[in-house]
């Protein structure tokens, strides 16, 4: 018999996250419930990829997920496998598969569903066209993901890009929507109309990691300085949509508990925000170590 969860027991495990917007936005009600399931785990696939060099020459994160895995780890057979990629990619535009030919599996481009066009076809963009070919039959072993908890308290200066950098009209206008709808995003993962109507929380410093986090997932640079080492951008942004409003908790703990001089607060604020799945869970587990240790769990 499984046990039940105790405390904040919970936040020892790792999941995959799959993006609200999919099951609350009308364009996404022809997917099933098994085909946003699959996205959910591409997504978590993409920050693997990104960490083992798998960009194109455009700068492109894609993945390499044979017919075979998908098929283990959706327990399903081979034709169900395939429609659930065809829907992702046919019906929506949430992915793109390449050909590579000579028995090769196909890459798969996952798209960023954040940023919907709005015109058009109800196809996402960052992605241009590519050629779908054969579904793959052979497996690739992925390497295995590493791990990051440096110190936070020593920082650099931010080297983010700015969005009042010299645009023409259009292209602000377009930005504007970008902000937009990744600020609609983080408004509802991070649940912050919960969170503004908690008094304990330091809501000046809530509001600053929002909009830091949004200028991150817009950043066009493709690294982001973190812990004094440049991280690709793909990295960063994939880890700050997959933060809950448990993560911010405890973001806005550790600034409230920090008493070390910090010299940049940007830089400071970014490094905490990404090592907070890491050092939360940490922190968490050795907090529940200790109530069981003296009988209080």
């Amino acid at each position: 018999m499984f046990d039940y969860f105790y405390g904040i027991q919970s936040e020892q495990f790792a999941f995959y996250r799959i993006p609200k917007i999919l099951f609350t936005d009308d364009r996404f009600r022809v997917l099933s419930a098994e085909a946003k399931t699959l996205y959910g785990i591409l997504l978590d696939r993409v920050t693997l990829s990104a960490k083992n060099g798998w960009i194109d020459q455009q700068g492109r994160v894609y993945i390499i997920y044979t017919i075979e895995e998908i098929m283990a780890d959706m327990n399903c057979g081979n034709k169900k496998a395939i429609q659930l990629l065809s829907d992702l990619e046919k019906k929506v535009g949430l992915i793109e598969r390449k050909r590579q030919g000579l028995g090769k599996p196909n890459l798969i481009y996952v798209k960023n569903f954040i940023s919907v066009e709005s015109h058009g076809e109800g196809h996402f963009l960052n992605c241009q066209k590519h050629t779908s070919g054969n579904d793959e039959s052979t497996s690739l072993e992925m390497a295995e993901e590493h791990r990051r908890n440096t110190d936070t308290s020593n920082t650099e200066d931010s080297d983010i890009d700015s969005f009042s950098s010299d645009r023409t009209v259009g292209e602000r206008n377009e930005a504007m929507r970008m902000l937009a709808q990744y600020q609609t995003y983080f408004r509802e993962s991070l649940e912050m109309d919960t969170l503004a109507q908690d008094s304990s929380l330091d809501q000046e410093a809530l509001s600053a990691m929002v909009d830091l986090m949004v200028e991150v997932c817009y950043s066009g640079k493709k690294t982001i300085r973190i812990n004094r080492e440049d991280m690709p951008t793909e990295i960063v942004k994939s880890r700050f949509m997959k933060l809950n409003s448990e993560h911010i908790k405890y973001a806005l703990l550790t600034l409230a508990n920090n008493t070390t001089r910090v010299r940049d607060m940007k830089q400071y604020m970014l490094a905490v925000l990404y090592n907070a799945p890491i050092t939360m869970n940490a922190y968490y587990q050795n907090w529940v170590q200790h109530d069981m240790a003296k009988g209080l769990a």
